[in-house]
Order: structure tokens, then sequence, then C-alpha cells
């Protein structure tokens, strides 16, 4: 059997397109797939042979509560979520190898439309989030040492993400600094978010702990004080990115219906880290320091953008003066209450709250605490919660995801605003089965009337261009954009 390995040499209508807009294409979110024997060689040279043998087993997912090993009965007594199943591409044989080679993905970059493109590689996505410390970090350390020797040789066109374990601001640093200063990477992954045992339930059973959990996010209400590790991005010129995943959470733990569980899990996720960086303070006490939220659309930024200012215009510290107890002329309560009431409230005026409800010491409290939600964030008007939120946060989309309108769509957005979404293709998943369709999927936007042709190259290039280069204006020297790079620099005066 001879199998025939050339390609049609007509351009694709993603590279037709390219051309005519005369401007780079930057895709923010390309997975590809390691080639398990050669990672494992990596993984064996970093903790060692028994670490190597025993990786499978700690991945997220794996051992006991792995839901395809699991009985009906058992995923009903441990309410097992669902995963996906068959979550890869596999009609188009050579679109498979693409996203495991990195030769072949270099050379068909350009069908696809793009120019550049930032690599998430599908381990590094999970290794942050295995448990045991000492093969979480191993993970993480050979993960990053595989993907920048073999992508190295492609540098021009596609760089891989380093992927950073969080547990401790301290591992993180260490990670950090090892991944820039000795491998040479630029451009890291961070998780959304680590689950811990709330710390009443650390003294019942592992089965236990396991379950009585809570979710932090780094940066509100945090087990550590990770200052230390933004800081240290910073410094390394560095701009964090995430892939936060919400499977599992609460309302998303369906034992039978993966696209239950699916929908929305990776906005959920993202818009409670991106929460946790405003509320925290986050972005005011680093000023440079921009965040990029992955693979959850834009529709949801959209949505907490509004909503922050809507929460400020109406929970600021003044406005909540309105609320108190305090306020109540009792009097005039008093004199409704006898004019208006019925039978059932007649001669018992004393016994009503301080307030209307079921107001008592619980739920009106003489000290409430802190009333001013948004010190932390360094908030003292609306336009701050704009600055803060349009300066600092990004937002991957997907290239066929309509849903960007909401981002875009400045007549409805506060200040006549767009939201910062750029394209995160998510090629080499199973939502993208061409590769090739990607910058003709993006132009449909502006085809439909849901784009300008100026949204068009934010979209595609002015955005991706401004966060990359926001710490590390070097970060496309040296690759097939770097004059391009360049321009946008000079057009911007940096």
């Amino acid at each position: 059997m001879t199998i025939s390995l050339e390609r049609p040499t007509k351009k694709t209508r993603s590279a037709q397109i390219r051309e005519q807009l005369g401007y780079p294409i930057i895709d923010t979110d390309v997975h590809t797939q390691e080639f398990e024997p050669a990672f494992l060689d990596y993984l064996a040279e970093v903790g060692g042979a028994e670490i190597a043998d025993k990786f499978k087993e700690h991945l997220p997912g794996a051992g006991r509560y792995r839901w395809f090993q699991q009985t009906p009965e058992e995923r009903h007594a441990y309410r097992s979520a669902r995963p996906p199943f068959w979550g890869r591409p596999t009609k188009d044989t050579l679109s498979l190898a693409t996203v495991s080679l990195p030769k072949l993905l270099h050379e068909r970059l350009q069908e696809a439309g793009t120019d550049f493109a930032v690599l998430y590689p599908n381990l590094a996505t999970l290794a942050p989030q295995i448990k045991n410390d000492e093969m979480r970090r191993a993970v993480c350390r050979a993960a990053n040492t595989y993907h920048a020797d073999i992508f190295r040789p492609y540098a021009d066109r596609l760089t891989p993400i380093a992927t950073i374990p969080l547990n401790t601001p301290e591992e993180g640093i260490a990670e950090l600094e090892y991944a820039v200063n000795v491998l040479g990477l630029k451009a890291i992954q961070i998780p959304g978010y680590v689950t811990r045992t709330i710390p009443a339930f650390e003294k019942y059973p592992e089965e236990v702990q396991r379950e009585a959990t809570w979710i932090d996010n780094f940066a509100l209400d945090s087990a550590y004080d990770y200052d230390p590790f933004w800081a240290k991005c910073v410094e390394l010129k560095v701009v964090p990115t995430t892939h936060a995943s919400g499977m599992g959470w609460t309302s998303r733990r369906s034992i039978s219906n993966y696209q239950y569980n699916h929908i929305g899990h990776f906005a959920s996720a993202a818009e409670a880290f991106c929460k946790a960086l405003f509320f925290g303070g986050v972005t005011h006490r680093f000023p440079t320091l921009k965040f990029a939220f992955m693979e959850g659309g834009s529709a949801w930024g959209a949505s907490l953008y509004t909503d922050l200012i809507w929460h400020w215009e109406t929970r600021n510290p003044e406005i909540l003066q309105n609320n108190h107890p305090g306020n109540i002329d009792r009097e005039i309560l008093q004199e409704l209450f006898a004019i208006y009431g019925g039978p059932e409230i007649k001669d018992r005026f004393e016994e009503l709250g301080s307030g209307l409800g079921f107001h008592g010491k619980y739920f009106a409290p003489e000290d409430p605490g802190d009333l001013n939600e948004f010190a932390a964030a360094g908030i003292t008007k609306a336009e701050d919660v704009r600055d803060r939120f349009l300066n600092h946060f990004y937002f991957g989309t997907e290239s066929d995801d309509i849903r960007v309108a909401y981002a875009y769509y400045q007549k409805a957005n506060p200040y006549g605003d767009r939201v910062k979404a750029f394209l995160g293709s998510d090629s080499g998943h199973w939502d993208v089965p061409d590769i090739t369709a990607v910058t003709a999927n993006a132009y449909s936007f502006v085809e439909r009337g849901i784009f300008s042709e100026d949204d068009l190259r934010h979209f595609l290039s002015t955005y991706p261009l401004e966060l990359y280069t926001s710490l590390n204006r070097d970060f496309f020297r040296g690759t097939a954009i770097e004059k391009d790079a360049e321009a946008y620099l000079a057009s911007v005066g940096r």
C-alpha cells in the first residue's frame, strides 16, 4: 500500500484572507500533544525511573475515582463527573499528526492563515493539578524541558508555554526562574486555582478531606501571600495566562452527561480567578502585569466588566449607607404599619426587628465588618473599575465563537469600550476539526456584520501584540513577525 503525503498546492481560504489583510495573525492558543515515550524519558531523567513509572496514576482524574473504571453504582455513590470521550478529532489523520509533530505544525501553520502561535501542550494544562508534591514538580519540570527542546528549532513561528505549579508561591517562583532563565521560555501558564482541604476538616479521613474543599485563587483570601510570585513575573517579563477548568464544580457534576458538565466550565473557573485578581488588589499593586484567560470565550468577560461597574455603583461604601438600619424613622414606620397593617400586626410593632425582615444580631450586627470591599482593588470611582479591567485582562476566544460580539459591542459596553478578546483557536481539540479554517472562521465575523475591519485587526493582531509585548518588548524578536511587532511598538510610542 502506498500512502501519498502530498497536499494540495492551492492556498487555503484562510491563507488567501491572510494575504489580503496585510497584518500578522497571532493565534494565542494552539494545543499540542506530547509523544509519550519521549516525554517519559525526560520525566525519568528529572525525577527518576520510579516517578516515571507511576506518572499516569497521578494525573488528575486517575485512580479509583476515574469515571470510566467505575461501575454505575460507584458513579452514583461518589457523584463522579462524566469526563470527555474521544477528545481529539481523528477523521483527518493529517491534522491529528500535526498537533504532535513540531516540524509538521510549523510547516502547516500558515495554511491556517496564522503567522505565529503560542502553544499549550496538553500535558502542561494538567500537570499543575497533580496532588503529589514530588510528582507535580517533576512533571512540570520535565514537560517544560521537553517542550523547550522539541520546539526550539521552530521558534520563528511557534513558542510553547512553560507550565508553572502554584500550590505555594515558592514552588511557582522556582519553576518560573528555571523555565525563563535556564530553558529560555517566554510564555507561561499558571493554574487558575488550587483545591485545598477546608482546615476544619483536616482531622477527618482522606476521603472526607477530598470532598471538603475550597478554591484558592491565589489573590483573595488565599492560604499564602502570592505577591512574591506576581513580582517575579514582572521581574522576568512574563505574562500569566491560564486554562482554568471548572469541570466537576458544584452543578457541573453530572454522572451521565459530559456536555452538561462542559458547557461554561472554562468561563466559570476563569471568572472566579479574574474576580480574585480584581478584588484581591493584584491589578492595583502590580499596574504593569496583565493576565489572559484562555478557552472560555469572552462573553463572560463582557458580562463581568459590566457587573463590576454595576456593583460599584450600587454597593460602594457611600451608597451602602443608604441601607443602614439606623436610617429608619421608627415613628413614621410605626404610623404606616398602624394605618396599613392588618390584625396580625396590631400591638406588635415593638417586635419588629431593626429593619424589615427577620433581622437580629445575625442579620444586622452592630459591627458588619469592613463595608468597602473595593478597597484592596484601589477603587474610588467607576472609571477605576474600567481601568483595572481593561488594562489588565485579555480573553482567548475561538475563531467560530460568535459570542465575541458581546465583547466588541461598544454601544452596550460601559464607556463604549471593547473588552479585549483575541484569537485563541483551541486548535488540536475536538472543537477544531480543520485547523486550516481558523482565519476564515474569524473573517466570517466581518462578513456577518459582527465585526468591523478594525475589530478584526484588534482580535487577530493588535491585542495579542499588546499583551505579549506589555512586559517584554522583545517577545517577538527573532520571529517571523519581528518587523510587524516593531512597527506596532513604534505606533504606540514604546
